[in-house]
């Protein structure tokens, strides 16, 4: 079913929208990594990708793929979740 959104990707909101989200997942990695006390170097061994990798992703700056997350989320011990904007989107 379409919906209004499919003509967003050509819409200047629509790429605010994909940095916010990129960036908020990224912040809430650094908050979880920070909190089991992790360095990003440390993270970066466990998972076998390089340091910067970690900054630019926990910056907002790397466009990753569900395979990142997923380690992440193995890694740091968290559930990925997808919850609507509000209940009338279902």
């Amino acid at each position: 079913m379409m919906n209004d959104k499919s003509t967003e990707v050509i819409n200047p909101k629509f790429k605010i929208h994909v940095h916010d989200c990129r960036s908020t997942i990224g912040d809430e990695i650094r908050k979880i990594r920070e909190k089991k006390g992790y360095s990003q170097e440390h993270l970066a061994h466990m998972m076998k990708i390089s340091r910067t990798t970690i900054s630019k992703i926990e910056n907002g700056k790397f466009n990753f793929s569900i395979d990142y997350l997923s380690k992440f989320s193995w890694f740091l011990d968290f559930n990925i979740t997808i919850s609507p904007f509000n209940d009338e989107s279902y």
